[in-house]
């Protein structure tokens, strides 16, 4: 059973940076798909970013590209999300989640098999 675990969200005012941490457990080793989605108050869930089946090749939504940057390192079982220049509309709860059976076109519908409980990022202007 794949756990994940979301930390490092927080307040931030507009143009600062944040980084999310999303700490995994039971994933062996198979190659997984891991992404980010948020969801703000009163809207769907968003993807965000993914790296996809453990490749390194990272897929980013057009509203976060050349500000955010998903990263893994495998020997703390981590996934980040690193977060630049944030804006007010970057305010949501953020979610990790993964999947292994993910195919490429898919990778940025909200139906992966695991997801951890969410952390909070508020954007201050």
């Amino acid at each position: 059973q794949v756990q994940l675990v979301e930390s490092g969200g927080g307040l931030v005012q507009v143009g600062g940076s944040l980084r999310l941490s999303c700490a995994t457990s039971g994933r062996a080793s198979n190659p997984y798909t891991m992404a980010w989605f948020r969801q703000a108050s009163g809207k769907g869930r968003e993807f965000v970013a993914a790296d996809f089946r453990s490749t390194s090749k990272r897929y980013y939504a057009d509203s976060v590209k050349g500000r955010f940057t998903i990263s893994i390192n495998n020997a703390k079982d981590t996934v980040y999300l690193q977060m630049n220049d944030l804006k007010p509309e970057d305010t949501a709860v953020y979610y990790c989640a993964a999947d292994r059976q993910k195919i490429l076109s898919s990778i940025r519908d909200p139906t992966y098999a695991y997801w951890g409980q969410g952390t909070q990022v508020t954007v201050s202007s």
